[in-house]
């Protein structure tokens, strides 16, 4: 039988979405969110991490606990972020993904009240951090998957509390020009730098991911102490929200960090090649298969199916 217009679309989004490619963005609203997760559960074989962590609705009992690699890994004892503080508030509530380490959590409280002291930042607007287990997400990241890592939203916090359904639709503030070659100065302030660099000067930070113009605005501003400047790395994407990495907790073996960013301030020859055709514009590598749950550390296989 033919298949419809209609039908042929959506094959191909599923076939995206299941070999990795996925469309899915960080401040996408509840409904797009609805329907990548549907696309996705709809081509993914019954032993996919990204099914089992994905349909997990609850946290996995014992003292906390990270467990593998970012992009490979799982989380015990996980605490949800409160939704609303003095200095945050967080978005995106129907995704469930506001649950992280006892160490992420503090750590991001803090972070808010010295960004509202120090950066003069009205608040944070906290996005995805992992799900209740960790794990490979079934939309949207490649890693958050070890409950130390936290998308921070570069629009500041409004006056006022939203509400639920405000903070599943509202949209964040692009902060990259048009073609992608520098920072967009209707939007970009100095406080976004502030914010920034009060985040990368935090103990405890691994890394600190942004869009490859926004470092080129940093490396401008910053000014002559540029010491911080080396944990701000570029990425594709990261227009409207910071990815802030945390090194391991202390104490937990089963957690890896990676290796440290390159000396410097990353402000020269590193960053240049973000801005050539082949980062600008990269070709699309060949399909890959989701990752099982065998394919990641043996303890997040029991931790994914304890009650």
């Amino acid at each position: 039988m033919k298949k419809s217009a209609k039908a042929a679309a959506l094959y191909a989004v599923i076939a995206a979405l299941a070999a990795g490619a996925t469309p899915a963005a960080a401040q996408d609203t509840a409904a797009q969110e609805s329907a990548h997760r549907q696309a996705v559960l709809a081509a993914l074989p019954q032993d996919a991490a990204k099914r089992a962590f994905g349909l997990a609705t609850g946290p996995a009992p014992g003292p906390a606990d990270a467990i593998g690699t970012y992009t490979r890994g799982c989380l015990a004892g996980a605490v949800a972020m409160p939704a609303d503080g003095p200095h945050w508030e967080v978005m995106r509530p129907s995704r469930h993904r506001a649950w992280g380490h006892p160490l992420l959590i503090a750590f991001l409280e803090r972070l808010a009240a010295t960004a509202a002291s120090a950066a003069r930042w009205p608040g944070l607007l906290i996005g995805d951090i992992a799900e209740p287990r960790g794990g490979p997400m079934l939309t949207g990241h490649a890693s958050h998957q070890l409950g130390i890592e936290a998308d921070i939203w570069l629009t500041p916090m409004p006056a006022r509390r939203l509400s639920a359904a405000e903070r599943d639709e509202m949209p964040a503030t692009d902060l990259v020009a048009a073609d992608g070659y520098d920072i967009d100065p209707q939007t970009w302030r100095a406080r976004d730098r502030r914010l920034l660099e009060v985040a990368a000067r935090s103990p405890g930070v691994a890394r600190i991911f942004v869009n490859p113009a926004i470092k080129r605005a940093l490396c401008r501003e910053a000014g002559g102490n540029r010491s911080w400047l080396r944990l701000i790395r570029p990425w594709w994407g990261h227009m409207r929200h910071f990815h802030l990495r945390l090194a391991c907790p202390p104490g937990e073996p089963g957690c890896r960090n990676q290796p440290p960013p390159p000396p410097g301030d990353g402000c020269g020859a590193q960053l240049a090649w973000w801005f050539t055709p082949e980062a600008m514009h990269p070709k699309p590598g060949p399909p890959r298969p989701p990752l099982l749950v065998s394919d990641l550390p043996r303890a997040c296989a029991a931790l994914v199916r304890a009650r």
